[in-house]
């Protein structure tokens, strides 16, 4: 066992003596020491009561034979640090979190590994730790947030952001929004839609690291506890076996992951997370495999913010493993890829008795032929950027219009609210990649004010930012070369002709090739003075194509 390292020999005695000093007997100590990643927070709804999940986690462990011994990670609520200079953090985070996965089991020579996330970056974080450290490995999350309700409606927090636009624009009451801002998010759990924390919760069955209901099971159910139970008794049999996450995660998992993604239409952060993992496991991620799988899995399951649909509704419908099933139907999936449960995938698959169609489209009656993500290439995008296609209005898939030009989402925010946006423009948002933001900012709150305004089907947003996945519309991020490293994007001037087609998979800029040359010749980036992590992330880390992953 690993933890032998640390706790057999006579030249241990010092080491044992501090597991003494935890209460911990003999007995305790001989066993299998399984680490536990808690990332449990009083500030993130997702994670208020990940220490009840430990508590069951631990109990799991205990009945198979293994002693737990929990630590904790950082987290950062998305939502909250939306808006404003906290969302320069929120990615940032994931690395933090990778780096201190890799620091205490290296430290600490666990035999196994739990690792409990629950929102945005941390799910990604805590899987690039654990690859990183490959020893076995289950991921239990804390579960999906049910959905409010308001005025006989289901709503949630994309539609909170939104409301704000509509207030602004005097379509809703300011007592209305008050009303409306107390029913949204109703208790525990990652936000009710398919945003980025239930996309990554979700993909995590795909890619064969939790059992079957991690993705949808809801925070506030018993079952997420006997989950929770469950992982805690198959991480010692892992450990048992010997099986690690590299034994899991490679490139036909990826693709799996991929795939379900298409279907579901989740997050574009997953087109940060995977290709991050990927790196993690060792494995090249070329962002033109995203086109590949989209062009040939149908999407079929409409979730908000794309559609009516919640978690708890997929839950309902029999969850990932039954959309996984779907999806076989037409060998879209490696099926014998192993999983955390010891069983190949197609085990999982054959388990499913029942699909509830309303949720799940057939395979042959999708939502769309085409899958959730697409990458967009063009002299704006030689490096590609992505846009979450299932959620673009079908009067948006092709557009052209005139550019307003804007340094940071706060700009352009104001801009907004002040009614300067009219039907057909481009928005542009510069300097928020992952070296000039620095930090990649989500710009929610731009594109829920255009919702909210009733503009989504009327005007474009481009940036070198990215998106939450409370977003939709046409809303297209992740622009790479990022305007900070002389990215063509930071070119643009007002009043530039923009072209968006999205089936074409194209970005473009109408001006003349030698018009472009010359302006990127006497281009200068702005350049960033921020202090502290900021500064040495804005240093190492990559451009948004690869990932954004540290160098």
């Amino acid at each position: 066992m690993n933890s032998d390292e640390v706790k057999k020999g006579i030249d241990k005695a010092p080491h044992r003596s501090l597991f003494y000093a935890l209460g911990l007997t003999k007995d305790e100590i001989e066993k299998p020491i399984i680490g536990i990643a808690n990332s449990a927070s009083d500030i993130i709804p997702g994670h208020k009561h990940l220490n009840e999940i430990c508590n069951h986690v631990k109990n799991g462990v205990y009945a198979a034979g293994g002693t737990p011994l929990a630590f904790s990670t950082i987290g950062i609520c998305d939502g909250i640090s939306m808006g404003h200079n906290g969302m320069n953090y929120s990615l940032p985070s994931r690395d933090l979190i990778a780096d201190s996965i890799e620091s205490v089991v290296k430290a600490y020579k666990f035999d196994g590994l739990v690792i409990i996330p629950n929102c945005d970056k941390i799910v990604p974080g805590m899987i690039m730790g654990a690859l990183r450290v490959n020893i076995p490995t289950i991921v239990i999350s804390g579960g999906p947030m049910l959905a409010g309700r308001y005025n006989g409606k289901k709503i949630d927090l994309h539609d909170m952001f939104e409301a704000v636009g509509a207030a602004s624009s005097g379509k809703m009451t300011q007592e209305e929004l008050n009303n409306m801002e107390m029913m949204a998010c109703p208790g525990y759990g990652s936000c009710a839609g398919m945003f980025t924390a239930n996309s990554m919760n979700c993909l995590t069955e795909a890619l064969g690291l939790s059992l079957p209901g991690n993705g949808t099971i809801p925070a506030v159910f018993s079952n997420r506890m006997r989950l929770a139970t469950e992982s805690g008794k198959k991480i010692v049999e892992l450990v048992k076996k010997g099986i690690k996450p590299l034994d899991i995660v490679n490139e036909k998992s990826i693709e799996n992951a991929l795939t379900l993604d298409m279907a579901l239409g989740c997050s574009t952060n997953t087109a940060l997370h995977l290709p991050a993992i990927a790196h993690e496991a060792h494995i090249d991620f070329d962002m033109e495999l995203i086109n590949k799988i989209s062009s040939k899995t149908p999407h079929i399951c409409s979730l908000s913010p794309a559609g009516i649909h919640h978690i708890e509704d997929l839950y309902y419908a029999g969850g990932i493993p039954a959309v996984l099933k779907e999806l076989s139907k037409r060998n879209l999936l490696h099926l014998e890829c192993l999983t955390v449960s010891g069983k190949p995938l197609r085990e999982v698959v054959d388990l499913v008795k029942f699909i509830d169609y309303e949720v799940i489209r057939p395979i042959d009656k999708p939502y769309h032929n085409d899958g959730g993500l697409a990458v967009l290439r063009g002299n704006i995008a030689p490096n590609g950027a992505v846009v979450k296609q299932v959620a673009v209005a079908n009067e948006m898939m092709v557009h052209k219009g005139p550019a307003k030009v804007f340094i940071k989402e706060e700009e352009a925010l104001k801009a907004i609210y002040q009614g300067k946006i009219k039907e057909g423009d481009v928005v542009v948002i510069l300097y928020e990649g992952p070296k000039g933001g620095p930090g990649m900012r989500e710009m929610l709150a731009a594109t829920s004010a255009l919702a909210g305004m009733g503009l989504d089907k009327k005007v474009a947003l481009i940036t070198d930012g990215r998106f939450s996945g409370a977003t939709r519309g046409a809303s297209i991020g992740h622009v790479s070369p990022e305007a900070a490293l002389g990215g063509p994007i930071g070119v643009i001037k007002n009043g530039d002709i923009i072209s968006i087609n999205i089936p074409q998979k194209t970005l473009n800029l109408e001006v003349s090739q030698e018009e472009l040359n010359n302006r990127l010749r006497s281009f200068k980036p702005i350049n960033n003075n921020y202090e502290g992590y900021l500064k040495r992330y804005s240093y190492h880390v990559q451009t948004a194509d690869k990932g954004a992953y540290l160098e």
